[in-house]
């Protein structure tokens, strides 16, 4: 349950490690000071060079394990466009997500990034930047194939998720925008039509996170969208305008854009999957339609009480977070001050972004991590098993070195596949003129960071080598993971705000065992599996990996669940607890490779570094 402790619980273990002084400023933010929910004013932190730990801190030698493959691959040809430079409104500084999907069906899979605008863009003065669909084609690199395939967008977009909304076996894409959003169902010839309109879907707001999930249990996706603030761009929220109700707008005393305190913030969505190709909307309903408005932004469905059915959690930025427990009835129950997830620790809201899910201490437990403001700590929230959560983020390792960056895209991943996840989060603050301030301690564009899980619910921050991956030093928003190149390693795309995506690539050096699953669901399930659970035990570690939809910063990661064996050559039992409720164990034989798995069938295939496996090694 929530526990309620002193500031000093949290405080201390920052002064022991040097990071911070007690806060200059109370936790919770004077009237007046509109922006972003933070813990207070820090001191700055300096690496040996004298430069903000955000953008410094590199080490010269240590272990290599990603390194920056977007230029190789072909992915630097496209570029990120939000607004201008100087971020003078909080439309321009949100940036957007990015989806992992097999969108034709190859085995391999394509990375879809979402554009934004320009204000020309809106006045049609200019062409409007658009959105990416590369084709991965298996050797390595990607072919952008967007126009191609009707997916560019042209709108202001942020957000996007992935999910078989009309169970026909091929995945569609839900982009969410400032403006109406769009639902590009795939026509299964490499091309998309957008039916958000004829679906009922389109809203036409200020859209931000969404999540697919079959909440009512009748095996068709439904469809969460977030929404974040009321935005007009003819009248822009600035001092003295109706639409700011803060006499100010400043961070650590200089002026910056308004928001989101101080705005009016936007009502989010539940549709409900008709089965005809269109969805209700059943927010009100069935009250989770946000009516105090929030500031939405992630949003994703898990199951958090291990009932078997799809719970929803919302991340607000600088307001409270909901979750909403599924009662199994086609109703929720909103408990996220009862149990745990609304506010942080010392009882304060944050200013939430992203959500990552994982069952990081391998007891069948979904916890959740929430990327937040720079001035706080990304929130650990650990869950007992029945739906309630504790902020252990100090005791984890993972809060002190967190305060200093702006969190956005986060996900668990075990990048050396020992069986244990790790936390990888990206960064990059939100008002450009930080840079400024050295003596602030803090950059715009920031590096990422990764956290080593200790296997006993404690996390060792890796140390970043000059010249790799967890070295670069960029604006970074939405961030996607799943096994890009077929080889058993997770990987990250990562949408830079104004600027190329990343493509981490998973070099880590270890010989470890793996296995992924592909599931398909059976007619009762939703045809992707989403909201499917497995537990696979091999070498005395019991492991728990969900399909979803949705999560880390307004992005979509790889729906095949991945699991890494550490030196165990062999698997002991995998168990699937289907959508439908039907439950079945299965049996695979091999490790290093990727089956396909069909409910009520068992595995139907098989691939061996991306490749149908050689004669003699099947099941």
């Amino acid at each position: 349950m929530f526990r309620k402790l002193p500031l000093s619980h949290f405080i201390f273990p920052l002064l022991l490690a040097g990071l911070c002084s007690w806060p200059q400023t109370a936790a919770k933010r004077p009237a007046g000071s509109g922006g972003m929910a933070t813990g207070g004013v820090f001191h700055p932190v300096f690496d040996s060079s004298n430069r903000p730990i955000t953008a410094g801190g590199q080490v010269k030698i240590g272990p290599i394990l990603f390194v920056d493959q977007a230029a190789k691959a072909g992915l630097a040809t496209w570029h990120h466009t939000a607004g201008t430079p100087e971020k003078r409104f909080i439309l321009e500084a949100k940036g957007a997500g990015v989806a992992l999907l097999d969108y034709d069906n190859d085995g391999w899979l394509d990375i879809y990034l979402v554009n934004g605008s320009t204000y020309k863009a809106l006045d049609g003065k200019e062409a409007p930047p658009q959105a990416a669909l590369f084709h991965n084609n298996h050797d390595g690199t990607f072919t952008n194939v967007a126009a191609k395939a009707g997916v560019t967008n042209d709108r202001w977009g942020f957000g996007v998720t992935v999910g078989d909304f009309d169970n026909d076996g091929w995945p569609d894409i839900y982009v969410t925008n400032f403006g109406k959003n769009r639902l590009y169902h795939n026509n299964h010839d490499g091309t998309f039509t957008d039916v958000a309109e004829k679906a009922g879907v389109a809203v036409g707001t200020w859209s931000t996170g969404a999540t697919f999930g079959d909440y009512d249990g009748d095996g068709r996706l439904d469809l969460f969208v977030a929404g974040y603030v009321k935005y007009d761009v003819k009248q822009p929220p600035v001092l003295g305008s109706k639409s700011v109700n803060y006499s100010s707008c400043q961070y650590r005393g200089s002026p910056v854009m308004c928001g989101p305190r101080g705005l009016q913030g936007e009502h989010d969505h539940l549709f409900h999957n008709n089965g005809d190709g269109t969805f209700s909307d059943v927010s009100e309903t069935l009250r989770v339609n946000d009516p105090d408005g929030f500031f939405g932004l992630g949003a994703l469905f898990v199951d958090v009480n291990n009932d078997g059915k799809p719970d929803l959690v919302v991340a607000n930025d600088s307001a409270p977070n909901y979750l909403y427990i599924n009662k199994g009835n086609g109703t929720f129950d909103e408990r996220g001050y009862l149990n745990g997830f609304a506010l942080n620790a010392d009882g304060r809201e944050a200013a939430n972004m992203g959500i990552a899910a994982g069952d990081y201490e391998n007891n069948g437990h979904m916890s959740l991590v929430n990327t937040t403001f720079s001035d706080d700590y990304d929130i650990v929230f650990q869950n007992d098993g029945t739906g309630s959560f504790s902020d252990v983020s100090f005791e984890t390792g993972i809060a002190a070195a967190t305060i200093p960056f702006v969190g956005f895209g986060d996900g668990f991943l075990d990048y050396d596949n020992d069986g244990w996840k790790d936390m990888l989060i990206v960064n990059g603050h939100v008002y450009p003129s930080v840079d400024r301030h050295p003596e602030w301690g803090t950059s715009y564009a920031q590096r990422p960071l990764l956290f080593h899980n200790l296997k006993n619910g404690k996390f060792d921050l890796v140390p970043a080598v000059e010249g790799t991956g967890l070295a670069e030093v960029k604006v970074s928003r939405g961030a996607a993971f799943g096994d890009i190149f077929n080889d058993g390693k997770i990987d990250v795309v990562i949408n830079n705000s104004d600027g190329v995506p990343s493509l981490l690539r998973n070099v880590s050096p270890d010989r470890h065992h793996w296995v992924e699953l592909r599931l398909i669901g059976g007619p009762k399930s939703p045809r992707d599996a989403v909201g499917a659970t497995v537990y696979l035990t091999a070498g005395g570690i019991r492991q728990r990996g969900d399909v979803l939809s949705g999560g880390s910063y307004l992005s979509s990661n790889d729906m095949r669940v991945h699991f890494g064996l550490g030196d165990a050559s062999a698997i002991d039992q995998v168990e699937i607890h289907w959508p439908s409720g039907v439950s079945e164990s299965i049996k695979l034989k091999f490790v290093d490779r990727i089956y396909t798995v069909t409910e009520g069938t068992g595995v139907t295939s098989d691939l061996c570094v991306g490749l149908p496996c050689p004669a003699g090694s099947k099941q």
